[in-house]
């Protein structure tokens, strides 16, 4: 059998994108319709994260992906993905105590990167996110150079992500402002962007992108499906 993939869930909209390619995707891998690995999510309040976030508070918010990590270990689940690119920050918390492996989605990405030949690359995502080493640092190891947004253009991207993208309002001047964000960053020489929040690819793709996109959401996903299902064969 595949293994069991535990999803660490943070926003409802991110995680549920997450699951649903999973879910949908699998069956190719699996070489049967309607097949996936089995899969188990645990979501605390996003309030209860945010609380935290507001405090640059990663302990604390590295004690809640703990907390769903050891529910999920106790499902049966095989290996972790957070689809919340923001939390990652508080990985270093929690690796040291985590009952379970886990799969990071900044390293898919980068990974992702490099195999199809981006050189320098935009970060979109969270104020939290951006201003973070959560990516220069996975980017910078594998030789990639990349570019953020502005401070204003950092403010305005976190409360279109936080005020409209989580609670599943997906308006033309949200995406129009993204537009324009990526479109800057072509200017100063990105060959491709990060959607650097989960929830970012509901409103951006590669066919409304001034630049290509790496889907940091579905990337995470495919790279589980990967794990869960290669898993299965090496056992074989």
């Amino acid at each position: 059998m595949a293994q069991h993939i535990g999803i660490v869930a943070c926003s409802a909209e991110g995680a549920a994108l997450c699951y649903r390619t999973i879910c949908v995707e699998g069956a190719t891998l699996m070489g049967r319709q309607h097949a996936h690995p089995e899969v188990s999510m645990h979501t605390p309040s996003l309030a209860d994260y945010v609380v935290h976030l507001d405090r640059n508070d990663w302990p604390a918010v590295g004690e809640l992906m703990l907390a769903s990590a050891h529910k999920l270990a106790k499902m049966g689940a095989d290996f972790l993905i957070c689809p919340d690119n923001t939390i990652h920050q508080a990985l270093p918390h929690v690796l040291p105590k985590s009952p379970l492996p886990w799969l990071h989605i900044a390293e898919v990405a980068a990974q992702h990167a490099v195999e199809r030949g981006y050189r320098r690359i935009g970060i979109t995502g969270t104020k939290w996110l951006v201003d973070s080493e959560v990516y220069p640092e996975k980017f910078a190891a594998r030789g990639l150079q990349y570019v953020k947004p502005s401070a204003a253009e950092r403010d305005e991207c976190n409360r279109i992500i936080m005020d409209e993208l989580v609670c599943s309002q997906f308006t033309p001047a949200g995406i129009a402002y993204f537009q324009q964000v990526i479109a800057r960053m072509k200017d100063q020489g990105c060959d491709a962007v990060v959607l650097g929040c989960t929830e970012i690819p509901l409103i951006i793709n590669d066919r409304n992108s001034p630049l290509p996109t790496l889907d940091s959401t579905r990337l995470l996903a495919r790279a589980a499906l990967k794990r869960a299902v290669e898993s299965r064969a090496k056992a074989a």
